[in-house]
């Protein structure tokens, strides 16, 4: 059972490698752009502050990943110098996307912790610290690559202990969880999802609201509405989103996207086309 390609395959992951190269002094990462940050610390120390938190100090190769909008600034001794490289990543489908809410602020990691990494770290970190033709398409995918591994890795580790990442981690929601991820327009009850897990009723219930921390029928609109906002902004109409996440109608969708966003599709994509521009 693959766990993370029912995810990619209804949203678009895209990685932007921004910068490269070795920091000193202080650097801000700003929310302005409304996506998440990626950053590989080759060598070197540095100091993340944050607002209002506790300043971490990182002493090791390590990734450093901000899957949401997060304020937060590096600091490097001029003496030391960090050798970086720092991506913009956007998972689709806004910040409603339950794959992005189910994550940590913040996800700190040594590299050496996540199996597999040698050759890929080898290319991006040569890819990025080169000047060939097609760099920058090169080390964007290769980023790319690199999220997929670390999101693997916090599935096989059970790193996340709260949210979808901590239900794929657990071997009977898993079950249930990537039935809804690869049939969403399928008619889902508690009954049929719980016979997916090989667990009772008021069992699976119960697991999975401590697991993922809604109940499995709040996660499985949540998962809909997220996929018609992706088809919706890719141009296609409400009536035929509706059918292809569960609903029988424009109208039914319209009415649970209203309560659940708090405007209707039609409202909802006008704001993001006008942001966008």
């Amino acid at each position: 059972m693959d766990k993370l390609s029912p995810l990619f395959s209804r949203f678009t992951l895209s990685a932007r490698v921004f910068y490269s190269g070795i920091l000193c002094g202080a650097s801000d990462f700003d929310t302005s752009a409304g996506i998440g940050h990626l950053h590989l610390l080759r060598q070197g120390r540095l100091k993340i502050s944050q607002q209002n938190k506790k300043i971490i100090e990182v002493k090791q190769p390590s990734v450093i990943f901000y899957p949401r909008p997060h304020q937060h600034q590096f600091e490097v001794k001029h003496q030391d110098g960090a050798e970086l490289v720092c991506a913009e990543i956007d998972f689709g489908a806004g910040m409603g996307n339950p794959l992005v809410c189910s994550l940590p602020e913040v996800i700190i990691i040594p590299l050496s912790d996540i199996d597999g990494l040698t050759s890929l770290l080898d290319m991006l970190f040569d890819e990025a610290f080169a000047s060939r033709c097609g760099r920058q398409v090169a080390v964007d995918r290769l980023a790319e690559y690199f999220l997929v591994l670390l999101l693997r890795h916090t599935i096989e580790t059970q790193l996340i202990e709260m949210g979808v990442f901590a239900g794929l981690s657990d071997v009977r929601l898993a079950r249930a969880i990537t039935a809804m991820h690869e049939k969403p327009e399928y008619p889902w009850t508690l009954e049929k999802l719980a016979q997916k897990a090989n667990m009772s009723r008021t069992r699976f219930a119960v697991n999975f609201r401590e697991t993922v921390g809604v109940t499995p029928l709040d996660y499985l609109t949540d998962w809909r509405l997220s996929i018609a906002q992706t088809l919706l902004k890719r141009g296609q109409p409400l009536k035929m989103v509706a059918p292809s996440v569960g609903y029988g109608s424009s109208i039914a969708l319209t009415r649970v996207f209203s309560k659940r966003v708090g405007v209707s599709p039609t409202v909802w994509l006008t704001s993001q086309t006008s942001g966008s521009e």
